[in-house]
């Protein structure tokens, strides 16, 4: 919206830049953008009306520059306002997932950031990163801590064990509770009530390693997948996670 917004604005100041006929008169508007009020001189050309791009673009909180030399207009916008800047705090509820409380509480103890700041363009990449090499365990999840959607995520994430019930209602919390903020907002977690709930943490298990397939086989390993001991992309010929298949 705001993106769109910004196109129509630096459209209708080229208009207005290049209207050297027809009749127009000036006005005054009163423009509220997200609580903010300001009056601003506008012009009324053949029932079209046009609005300064310098006011209207920082009540918006772009940044707007001419230069004259070059006949251009410089816009800056997006994750550089100080809306997309700001911190936001959540209290994560320990007693409806208190496994997922417990891994994030002991992550932070051990020094990983309490604040997520919102990168979800990047949150495959950190998911793959993060759970490299860190084996499945039948009847648990694996849960990351800064999570994959925060750009603190990726290699080196705090990684448990955890049950799907409790892994999968937090990551849903999480996700509606995060909804409405954009892209590079910071969050503070913060852990409201809770027990003395622990959860296993989860370690890659690099002892095991297999040359070949041949060797996976001959041990009875095989075939085997994405996440297991011994699982490696130099044996998953065809990428589909599963190695030694045949």
């Amino acid at each position: 919206m705001r993106r769109k917004l910004f196109l129509s604005l630096v459209i209708a100041l080229l208009m207005f830049a290049a209207a050297g006929i027809g009749a127009y008169a000036a006005t005054k508007f009163t423009i509220i953008v997200n609580g903010k009020v300001a009056n601003v001189d506008a012009k009324v050309i053949n029932g079209t009306t046009y609005l300064p791009l310098r006011a209207t673009g920082e009540l918006l909180g772009a940044k707007v520059e001419w230069e004259g030399s070059t006949k251009t207009i410089r816009i800056t916008s997006g994750s550089t306002t100080a809306e997309t800047a700001k911190t936001v705090t959540l209290h994560f509820p320990a007693d409806r997932y208190p496994e997922t409380a417990a891994h994030i509480a002991s992550a932070i103890a051990k020094g990983e950031s309490a604040v997520c700041t919102i990168d979800r363009a990047g949150a495959d990449e950190n998911r793959d990163e993060s759970l490299k090499g860190i084996p499945t365990k039948d009847g648990y999840d694996r849960d990351e801590w800064p999570m994959a959607i925060c750009a603190e995520g990726g290699a080196g994430a705090s990684v448990a064990y955890v049950t799907p019930t409790d892994n999968r209602g937090a990551g849903s919390w999480v996700g509606n509770q995060l909804e409405g903020y954009t892209d590079g907002t910071r969050v503070l977690f913060v852990i409201n009530g809770g027990g003395n709930t622990t959860v296993e943490t989860a370690k890659p298990d690099l002892t095991v390693v297999y040359n070949s397939c041949a060797e996976a086989k001959a041990a009875g390993k095989a075939p085997i997948r994405i996440g297991d001991p011994g699982y490696s992309t130099k044996l998953d010929r065809d990428g589909d996670g599963v190695a030694c298949e045949s």
